[in-house]
């Protein structure tokens, strides 16, 4: 195990964020103080997985392809059907390379990373969620849309930056959290009875996890602590003397985000961590799984652009109405146009690379087309090049879950041209010579079908593909 480790992480955070102080004023009560993260009306918890595992494969080693993919999520977009799948294609994977989904419960996200460290070829590890709750619920105001991805990996492989010291686990069947399929909200048991069970078996799993690293308490540097539980964390924290080696979470900006949350807290610690530094990763979910890592001398130069933290501070508010609407609670009229016809599967089948991938194709004169041209052999991938808005037109007629819809023509650099939907930004925003980049995204769902393709959003946190021009890569 020791041999293993993270080759390299992502962490995706929605640009939107809903102030909780709105929530009380609405409906009534609930609310809070500080922000939460809320997906877009075109994001799910498959785009969001995109976002993040592209950044995770960004910043991998060089020549590292994953030899498995593996999706956690408690809010899968599809019920038999692999989500995974879709990610598979959003990433351009070789079709050599299976994907699973790992669905349907918050440890599920723990399930995922004990896989890929015990295979023996890279894996990526994806992990998305959207929090949901009935308006004026706790779990409304405290929870968080968000995604991580890791790269997991041997030295082999190339430099790893944390080293998967020891795991450990504890199970046991009790009643904390659920929700049934169908329901849009979960139900929780007394939080006394939840907070007993979870101090016990995150003891327990702890002392395996040290015993099995060679380690005692004081030689972890870092502890990180992943639970919807609020109290069972702090009474861990107390019981394990733990203090100021609790690394700070982030409920007061983003909220619990599920699935995503042990990804996410760990992805905000390894932002600044240093070399040599010992974490121990803890998630309280149905049971307690401990992982303890060290961290390298490669993480510094190995972090993933943007860091949670820039993300953090990049985000864009959302009024709570437009919240309860995307969502689903408060109905709206819609645009007077026809909804969009169901989208057709040999259709998106024939132009997979396009659609999933976006994938252009390049002529012998250097001319790059988009959509591709049918007849011309060099592809050209376009989803990490960036672009400039060279016009737009905002469409308050056209059919769209969340109107107006805002066009744009996009130069891209390198060459490309494309009308494109815009997306996480407002009318008033938009400018002629704004820098765009593309997301993957959901155009609208018909029949039960969701329509993936890509939009372009405004740059607002520099990566490092956004610093590198498509005619580079």
């Amino acid at each position: 195990m020791a041999s293993r480790g993270i080759l390299s992480y992502g962490a995706y955070l929605p640009y939107r964020r809903l102030d909780r102080s709105e929530i009380s004023a609405v409906a009534g009560t609930g609310g809070g103080r500080g922000t939460r993260t809320i997906a877009s009306y075109d994001e799910d918890a498959t785009t969001m997985g995109v976002a993040a595992a592209r950044s995770a494969l960004r910043a991998a080693p060089d020549g590292v392809r994953p030899g498995a993919l593996w999706f956690a999520t408690a809010s899968p977009p599809y019920l038999d059907k692999t989500n995974a799948t879709a990610i598979h294609a959003a990433l351009r994977l070789d079709a050599t390379t299976p994907a699973f989904d790992v669905n349907g419960a918050v440890r599920s996200a723990v399930g995922a990373l004990r896989a890929a460290l015990d295979s023996t070829a890279p894996s990526l590890v994806v992990t998305a969620d959207m929090r949901t709750g009935r308006p004026g619920s706790a779990d409304e105001s405290t929870g968080g849309d968000a995604a991580a991805a890791m790269v997991v990996g041997s030295a082999e492989d190339g430099p790893v930056l944390a080293e998967v010291v020891a795991t450990a686990s504890a199970t046991e069947e009790f009643l904390d959290r659920w929700r049934i399929p169908g329901d849009s909200h979960s139900r929780q048991w007394e939080e006394r009875f939840g907070e007993g069970r979870y101090v016990a078996l995150g003891l327990a799993a702890w002392d395996d996890a040290l015993k099995a690293a060679g380690l005692v308490g004081d030689q972890v540097d870092r502890v990180v602590i992943a639970t919807s539980h609020a109290r069972a964390a702090a009474s861990l924290g107390k019981k394990l003397g733990l203090g100021d080696k609790l690394a700070a979470g982030l409920d007061a900006t983003v909220g619990f985000t599920g699935a995503a949350q042990p990804g996410l807290l760990l992805a905000h610690v390894l932002d600044t961590a240093p070399a040599g530094q010992t974490i121990a990763l803890v998630v309280l979910a149905d049971g307690a799984d401990v992982v303890v890592l060290r961290t390298t001398d490669a993480l510094a130069a190995g972090r993933a652009t943007p860091t949670v933290a820039d993300q953090v501070a990049a985000g864009g508010a959302v009024p709570y109405g437009k919240v309860l609407a995307w969502r689903g609670y408060l109905p709206v009229e819609p645009p007077r146009r026809p909804e969009p016809a169901r989208p057709s599967a040999s259709a998106a089948g024939r132009s997979r690379d396009w659609k999933f991938g976006f994938v252009g194709s390049q002529g012998d004169d250097g001319t790059v087309h988009l959509p591709p041209m049918p007849r011309e052999d060099q592809a050209r991938p376009m989803a990490e090049a960036t672009g400039t808005i060279v016009t737009y037109t905002v469409d308050r007629l056209a059919y769209s879950p969340s109107p107006p819809v805002i066009f744009a023509v996009v130069d891209f650099d390198g060459g490309g041209r494309l009308p494109v939907e815009l997306t996480d930004v407002d009318v008033d925003d938009v400018a002629i010579g704004g820098r765009v980049e593309m997301t993957f995204r959901k155009l609208f769902t018909a029949d039960g079908i969701h329509n993936y393709f890509w939009k372009a959003r405004p740059v607002r946190v520099p990566t490092t593909a956004t610093a590198t021009t498509a005619g580079e890569r």
